[in-house]
């Protein structure tokens, strides 16, 4: 147990770079869809482990492994979960096994090289979310591009080139920036301390001018606010939407947008503490207007996928708004903060569900337009079962993930900016109109077209990749504490001490390596299963 606790995070981040190798080189498609599967499952079992042994009362980073990897430069191979970070990657690891179940039907010649890419991104996902060293998220935020282009790109609709080039274009853009800033941050630490450090936890520490700290957190604010989408950087997510795959969206959704919100509390908060004062009000302007824009122009969509895909952009800018709630005191907004996280969980679940969903109805009817359905509820009661459950946890029905998430956020911001509180309100109304909307054009109404007739309801293999999601979605509402149990801590340290925020996750600079360039666990202030 303490061998496997002990290396649990590199695990899960290379078994599935090892799987996607061997579904690519399998003999037969069916082979390739085994070891996908085994793969998947097998990560996911590893994440329930870190989930189980967690220690839900510390805030401090767990099941850490750091070794030396560029030591002339400072380099180093640093992972770790807070509770953060741990409810992202149970639902990454939850979300793989869904989407691979929701392709078993799929007998293509290029099926085996799609399996193998949507491993690549698992790997990817993962790395990026344990890293603690600058360079090495930055390798992983990286490579979660390269499969994504090719999801997109290869197995895309009429206009994927199109989408694919500009969701890479406007992901590289930010990343650059990112990786200007991290140089500069790079340099700031060596004059400082006279040491060359990427590690997350060194650079927690500097202590930059306020005027550098703003120029600074801009760039890496945007550079995550592209990857969120917050408006007006979200141009690009209906063409990826609409243009990707089923499963494209689904780990888009669930996943992928996720890190921007991530890399916002991870990097850019906790690293330029004193430019969230100055800088908080625009982001939380940014998200309210997200909110609302992206559920007017969902509103009035007539393709269900363009629908689902503007309602990310109006449910994220509830989580960006959460993320920048601050106090007059300067403390970041707990309740908020909570709510920011919970709403990222729960919107991969439910708008994972109802990308799910709308690639049920076209792969029986090759058509999207909410004018070519109705009465389906006649014909497809199940299927219009859990298209309920999706909708009502998406509006932020009580007794839903997304009510959880939204009630503290708004309830957080309206404690620390009322005003913002009071628009941002607005978003929950319209969500309740548009996603009504939505369930009533495809599910009632009279069934009097021929080829909606004949619909088959949900196959088993398609309930045993949707149930989980509608399941999970009650479970979340019912039963929030199981969820913030794990999370509380870390969201506690943020809000209050972001501007200390380094204490808790600090290395020695002397004395963090030993000379065997293995971490010494005792010289760092952090939990180690």
């Amino acid at each position: 147990m303490q061998l496997l606790n002990s290396h649990v995070l590199s695990t899960l981040i290379f078994l599935p770079l090892i799987g996607a190798v061997l579904t690519y080189f399998s003999t037969n498609l069916k082979t390739a869809k085994m070891v996908s599967m085994i793969t998947t499952g097998i990560s996911f079992l590893l994440a329930a482990h870190v989930w189980f042994w967690f220690d839900g009362s510390t805030s401090a980073l767990q099941f850490v492994e750091a070794y030396e990897w560029i030591p002339s430069l400072g380099i180093k191979y640093i992972v770790g979960v807070d509770g953060i970070s741990l409810l992202l990657l149970v639902l990454t690891t939850f979300l793989m096994p869904l989407m691979l179940l929701s392709q078993w039907h799929v007998d293509d010649s290029r099926q085996k090289n799609f399996l193998a890419l949507l491993l690549l991104l698992e790997s990817g996902m993962i790395g990026a979310l344990v890293a603690m060293d600058l360079v090495f998220f930055y390798v992983f935020w990286e490579a979660m591009l390269i499969p994504m282009y090719f999801i997109i790109g290869v197995w895309g609709g009429k206009r994927r080139i199109y989408a694919a080039t500009k969701f890479v274009l406007y992901t590289v853009i930010g990343s650059l920036l990112m990786l200007a800033a991290a140089i500069v941050l790079y340099y700031i630490h060596f004059t400082q301390t006279g040491i060359y450090s990427t590690s997350l936890l060194d650079l927690y520490a500097i202590k930059a001018p306020v005027n550098a700290q703003l120029w600074l957190f801009m760039v890496f604010a945007v550079a995550f606010a592209i990857k969120v989408p917050m408006w007006p950087f979200h141009t690009w997510l209906p063409d990826a939407h609409v243009e990707a795959p089923t499963v494209g969206s689904v780990i888009l959704a669930g996943v992928l947008l996720k890190m921007g919100t991530y890399g916002l509390l991870r990097f850019a908060i906790p690293l330029f503490p004193d430019a969230i004062q100055t800088c908080a009000p625009l982001f939380v302007f940014c998200g309210v207007v997200g909110i609302i824009y992206g559920a007017l122009t969902a509103w009035v969509q007539t393709d269900a996928k363009k629908m689902v895909a503007y309602s990310s952009v109006s449910h994220l800018g509830f989580v960006v708004v959460g993320c920048f709630a601050v106090m007059s005191s300067g403390e970041l907004n707990q309740e908020a903060l909570y709510g920011a996280v919970y709403q990222m969980i729960n919107h991969g679940i439910s708008t994972g569900a109802l990308f799910f969903l709308v690639g049920v109805i076209y792969e029986r009817r090759h058509t999207r337009l909410l004018a070519d359905f109705g009465g389906l509820a006649k014909n497809m009661p199940w299927f219009a079962t859990i298209l309920i459950v999706a909708t009502l946890s998406s509006v932020g029905l009580p007794g839903t993930g997304g009510f959880v998430g939204e009630f503290l956020i708004l309830l957080g911001t309206f404690q620390a900016m009322p005003v913002a509180a009071v628009f941002a309100s607005l978003g929950v109304l319209l969500g309740a109109v548009y996603m009504l909307t939505l369930c009533r054009k495809i599910l009632f109404g009279p069934l009097d077209n021929p080829e909606n007739k004949v619909l088959e309801d949900l196959s088993p293999r398609e309930f045993g990749y949707l149930v989980p999601l509608a399941v999970l979605a009650i479970v979340m509402g019912v039963f929030p504490n199981l969820f913030m149990s794990k999370l509380k801590p870390s969201v506690q340290f943020l809000a209050k001490n972001y501007r200390e925020y380094r204490l808790e996750y600090r290395l020695g600079s002397e004395s963090a390596f030993e000379s065997s360039s293995k971490l010494d666990s005792n010289k760092l202030n952090v939990s180690v299963k």
